[in-house]
């Protein structure tokens, strides 16, 4: 993509209205909590200790707005603890160049590295940066450096005893996750009736799997219709697919594929019942003609063979299904089996949460780690910006390192555009607010009142955009400064100059010190070929020896390729947005090498519908298989790397011996699995097989489509122009 292009998409993105389901009564109850510590600040004491007190519940009530699955009031106490150490350690060492710029750029590498965690950790720092660059120029002494972090704190507080007071939808998240799990599968069902071949985005069900995962004082109060249906998921996806797929499922046409047809729609529809169910806490109503179709006639029964196993399999977990969303009301408890893995879904304490910070930290301190390139950017940008700030002839130059701080993100794209929202929300907010106040005069009340309801706003509007979030948080604090007798002429177009200073250091840092994905995405693709060659083996050891050792081995696999699969994923949509020629693998190749891996991961699904029990007869022919698929796939990994061409001889010897075998026509699901996983793997090296010629001649050609389309989108777009 061409930086033309890029920038383009950069806008949109930024000023694009993202469909979210809103939450008032959520954005209610913490501007409730804004407003419970301004008022008091401001009739108890002054403007100056309401504006401290404000930005501690403001970025606190914030904060329980990000996607977490720990206790919201946890995350409000946390991020009210983060702002105020912040403020009080920016006291302290303000004054000083000296003492404040190494505190500065410390703090924000700290909070950079906080990425590591995740994305809520990483926001959450970003704030206490903030809050240190804002406070050094409130207080005047240390007592009043500790008053102003005991407020900040007491922001947060509030907000938590909000939480905790008034809770509205309690385990809503967790049950949204499950339920959109469960939705997912419906869909896959209903997509699999017309398309036996269709793809499935695990997303969901990782999602629902990191919601389970609760802390020891969680699990004592969630509620047990959270307990089951996770797992109830992830059996049913396998056994859809088999039972759609003309291979080893019901026949490509006749009454045999007629009978598939009713029973994916009946699943279908079973399944979005029991997701609302879940999502609503209330029984859900399913026609009776989806039951009708769910009794399988053992004389009448048009299926045979392995479509016939994986409708009676269907059948019998649909019927877990139905009893959940004909109980989902919150005093009843569906009969739905427990997970085996549901023990070990443990989220740690806040307290044992230290080591596991820890080491996720120590894993990033490289320096090809976009989380390391984004700590090592956002701390030179703070001080670079606190330096270019301190010299400009305008108030309140803090504002630049703080909009640089809270528009950079780990990747290019995000960084960028949230610098064009946040111009434009800034623009837009400061102008509404500006009118305001100069319509209605000085009246620190009146200020108030609307610096709290413009925080309401923000808080509504947080996952719609960032752009229309930002619009009310600039309003925010315009009134804040007229609320402590801040001349508006002073501080609005100083801020609105600042803030499009700020920006463009942001987005200039990232050129400066990029972390590109393309260059990555031949090592993404590796880590994701190997993750599947290790599932793929434990599906077939499964077969060769089925025992509960080799099944809880199958699960662990199966995760791991998941967390690959998505990787790489999150990889190759960075890499698809970046102004990067590609090396080592072109977008073509890319995709056609994602195609071939999903095919490679849809066999070994279709063949684990079908693992056999425990006790059922073995078939030694897929321990050889197993091991030839987990070798030549590991190696592949290591030539996709080093780019060389990927070789399946030991896969090719394995099937050719177990052609051989007797015993191989025994089991015609995982036969037909391997061919198909053998021809994946074909696709595959035919994806990424180049010779030196090929690859000097197909970076040329991909340069050249590139310029091409930007051409003509650019011709395009000046006709348009002309035409109007």
């Amino acid at each position: 993509m061409t930086w033309l292009r890029a920038l383009r998409e950069v806008v949109r993105s930024g000023l694009t209205i993202e469909e979210a389901r809103l939450e008032p009564l959520l954005a209610l109850r913490t501007a409730v909590g804004v407003a419970l510590v301004i008022g008091p600040a401001l009739w108890l004491a002054s403007p100056a200790y309401a504006a401290s007190a404000a930005l501690g519940a403001y970025s606190a009530g914030a904060a329980t707005f990000q996607r977490t699955w720990r206790p919201r009031k946890v995350i409000a106490l946390g991020a009210g603890v983060g702002l105020a150490l912040g403020t009080f350690l920016g006291y302290l060492a303000a004054g000083r160049l000296t003492t404040f710029l190494p505190l500065l750029a410390v703090w924000a590498f700290a909070a950079g590295m906080a990425w590591a965690v995740g994305s809520t950790a990483g926001i959450v720092a970003a704030t206490t940066v903030g809050s240190m660059l804002v406070t050094v120029t409130l207080p005047t002494s240390i007592g009043q450096a500790l008053e102003h972090a005991g407020i900040i704190a007491l922001g947060g507080v509030a907000q938590a005893l909000l939480i905790l007071l008034f809770p509205i939808r309690r385990w809503g998240a967790h049950r949204d996750a499950l339920a959109d799990a469960l939705a997912a599968v419906a869909d896959y069902a209903r997509r699999l009736r017309h398309d036996p071949t269709a793809p499935f985005d695990p997303e969901p069900l990782m999602t629902a799997r990191d919601a389970a995962a609760v802390t020891p004082s969680q699990a004592r109060t969630r509620p047990s219709v959270l307990h089951g249906p996770r797992g109830l998921a992830e059996r049913i996806r396998p056994v859809v697919a088999a039972l759609a797929d003309p291979g080893v499922g019901a026949p490509p046409e006749g009454p045999g594929r007629d009978r598939a047809r009713e029973l994916l729609d009946a699943a279908a529809e079973v399944l979005d019942a029991a997701a609302r169910s879940i999502r609503r806490g209330t029984p859900a109503e399913v026609s009776p003609g989806s039951t009708d179709a769910l009794c399988v006639d053992e004389e009448h029964e048009v299926l045979e063979g392995p479509a016939r196993q994986a409708a009676e399999r269907l059948v019998e977990l649909l019927g877990e299904a139905l009893e959940i969303a004909r109980c989902g009301t919150p005093g009843r408890t569906p009969a739905t089996p427990v997970p085996e893995d549901a023990q070990v879904l443990v989220r740690p304490t806040m307290f044992r949460l230290v080591p596991v910070v820890v080491r996720a930290v120590r894993r990033e301190l490289r320096r090809d780690s976009p989380v390391f390139r984004h700590a090592v950017r956002l701390a030179a940008v703070a001080t670079l910006g606190y330096l270019i700030a301190a010299r400009l002839p305008v108030g309140h130059g803090y504002w630049v390192p703080i909009t640089s701080v809270m528009v950079m993100r780990p990747d290019f794209h995000q960084t960028y555009a949230r610098a064009v929202a946040r111009l434009a929300g800034t623009l837009a907010g400061v102008a509404l607010a500006t009118g305001m106040v100069r319509a209605l005069g000085p009246d620190a009340q009146v200020f108030g009142l609307l610096a709290v309801v413009s925080a309401g706003l923000s808080f509504m509007l947080n996952r719609t955009g960032y752009a229309y979030s930002q619009c009310f948080t600039a309003a925010y604090v315009v009134f804040l400064l007229g609320m402590g007798g801040q001349a508006w002429e002073q501080t609005v177009p100083e801020r609105v100059v600042l803030t499009l200073l700020g920006g463009a250091l942001a987005m200039l840092a990232y050129v400066v010190f990029p972390a590109w994905e393309t260059p990555r995405l031949p090592g993404r693709l590796a880590d994701w070929l190997a993750a599947e060659g290790r599932y793929a083996a434990a599906v077939l050891r499964s077969y060769a020896e089925p025992t509960r050792e080799q099944h809880a081995d199958l699960r662990r696999a199966l995760l791991a390729s998941r967390e690959a699969r998505v990787a790489w994923q999150e990889a190759y949509d960075r890499a698809r947005q970046e102004p990067v020629r590609p090396r080592g693998l072109t977008s073509r190749e890319a995709e056609e090498a994602q195609e071939a891996l999903k095919g490679f991961d849809r066999a070994a699904m279709l063949m684990e519908s079908h693992v056999p029990r425990a006790d059922s007869r073995p078939v030694p022919e897929a321990e050889r298989l197993a091991e030839a698929l987990e070798a030549d796939t590991a190696q592949a990994a290591v030539d996709v790397r080093e780019h060389r061409n990927p070789d399946w001889a030991r896969v090719e010897e394995a099937l050719h011996a177990w052609e051989g075998a007797a015993a191989g026509d025994g089991s015609p699901v995982v036969r037909r699995g391997a061919e198909m996983q053998k021809q994946a793997l074909e696709d595959l090296a035919t994806a990424v097989s180049r010779t030196p010629l090929e690859r000097d001649v197909g970076s040329a050609r991909e340069e050249q489509r590139v310029r091409a389309a930007a051409a003509t989108e650019g011709a395009g777009s000046g006709s348009a122009h002309r035409g109007g």
